[in-house]
């Protein structure tokens, strides 16, 4: 798949996002949100949530694990810090600004990397891939929630026609599934331990994929 979209334009665009986001997404997404909270929550510990947004999945996460969550948007970012403070959320350690295909973290800083509805959204999805794998632990988990396209069909063929709109709004419609398959089978650390359709529709997908132990 080739790059449609550039870093700064998804920035823009969810900066723009920022004031509706969790009117307009929030409930659409709530469901997926939840199974992947409940995904990294059964591995614990250290969780990295990757595009954390308006922070609208902080309060879900158990206590005892401990969250950063990073995201490209400042706007986003702002609405996550407020909602951390108002809520009172001890166990998120950090909210900062971070690029999903650059992360700042050293190598397996993480138990789970969590990326909700963030891989069809970025300008290259294999380096963000790339970049999950690099900081999540041998033995850890990356956890996404993604769009999956239908790639054929009437379905098919009206979400290849709204590319050229829904890449300005920062997301693809777009988007084949081969696409997690074929970076797995590029690598030899990483396994797919999971996928599930989940609600609404069946357009989207929880996807489990582990990093295999040194």
């Amino acid at each position: 798949m080739t790059a449609t979209m550039t870093t700064a334009g998804v920035a823009l665009a969810y900066d723009r996002w920022a004031p509706v986001y969790d009117l307009v997404f929030g409930p659409v997404f709530r469901q997926g949100r939840a199974a992947a909270i409940r995904a990294a929550d059964r591995i614990g510990g250290r969780i990295l949530e990757v595009g954390v947004g308006t922070g609208i999945s902080l309060p879900g996460y158990a206590a005892t694990s401990r969250v950063t969550g990073v995201d490209i948007s400042e706007d986003m970012l702002d609405k996550a810090r407020a909602r951390t403070r108002r809520l009172n959320l001890p166990n998120v350690d950090a909210i900062r600004l971070g690029d999903a295909e650059a992360l700042d973290f050293a190598d397996a800083s993480f138990d789970v990397v969590v990326a909700q509805y963030v891989v069809s959204a970025v300008a290259n999805p294999r380096r963000a891939l790339d970049e999950f794998a690099r900081v999540c632990r041998p033995g850890g988990e990356i956890v996404i929630t993604t769009r999956v396209g239908a790639e054929q069909g009437l379905r098919g063929g009206i979400e290849k026609a709204l590319m050229p709109v829904t890449k300005r709004l920062g997301f693809r419609t777009d988007f084949p599934f081969a696409l997690y398959t074929d970076w797995i089978a590029t690598r030899d650390d990483v396994a797919l331990a999971e996928c599930r359709a989940i609600p609404p529709l069946g357009h989207f997908s929880l996807v489990r994929i582990t990093k295999e132990k040194a």
